[in-house]
């Protein structure tokens, strides 16, 4: 089986947010998958996915101090301004932190460890409603 969609998140605020229940009810195919493969790509270069500690939420909110800290918006030297000041420093941090994650799946649940979760990372001051590329595929 292979299933591909496109998984619309509406529009969050700068910073980390868990969007692993946004994926799985998104994909409801999940819970029938014995064994397989969950390929998420984010189409966005001002955006980013990875996976972080889901229990503590000051884990989000260190993300955005400690990033802030090593790309910091008004850099002088950055040539690609045109966009605002959050522009290149948001397409820092997403090649930093990248714009995919392959999962698998056991059993109808995402494989990660008990405090782990799927983060999308909103590097843009208004960055919109975000896109995902999902692929499910198994046997």
């Amino acid at each position: 089986m292979w299933i591909q969609r496109q998984i619309s998140i509406p529009a969050k605020k700068r910073g980390y947010h868990l969007i692993d229940k946004q994926v799985r009810s998104a994909l409801p195919e999940l819970s029938s998958v014995q064994q397989g493969l969950l390929q998420l790509q984010v189409l966005h270069t001002s955006a980013s996915l990875f996976i972080t500690e889901n229990a503590d939420p000051d884990v989000l909110v260190d993300f955005e101090t400690i990033l802030n800290r090593m790309v910091p918006e008004h850099q002088q030297g950055l040539l690609h301004t045109l966009e605002g000041a959050d522009d290149m420093p948001a397409h820092i941090k997403s090649a930093l932190l990248g714009s995919q994650l392959t999962l698998q799946v056991n059993n109808g649940n995402l494989v990660m460890g008990t405090w782990q979760g799927v983060c999308l990372g909103e590097h843009r001051n208004h960055g919109g409603t975000r896109t995902i590329a999902a692929t499910l595929i198994s046997s």
